[in-house]
């Protein structure tokens, strides 16, 4: 099995990138969440709800902006 393509959050709107804010890795804007611990979780059965509740700092669009995004960047179906 291959591994997943990397995925260049810069290139989401809703991703930002500000040096010495979480060790200057990407984020989702405004917040100090890493869009991988989003997507990550989706990919390991969370729902967007369950994803919601540990991220009250999202909305569900911008969750399933985040999932639609990285699957696409890695050419994976969105389910």
């Amino acid at each position: 099995m291959t591994e997943p393509k990397e995925i260049d959050w810069l290139a989401c709107e809703l991703i930002e990138q500000i040096p010495g804010k979480v060790s200057g890795r990407p984020i989702v804007r405004g917040t100090r969440i890493l869009p991988d611990a989003v997507v990550n979780g989706y990919d390991s059965g969370a729902t967007v709800e369950e994803i919601l509740e540990d991220y009250p700092g999202l909305t569900i669009a911008k969750i399933l902006r985040l999932i639609e995004f990285a699957h696409s960047m890695r050419g994976q179906p969105v389910s």
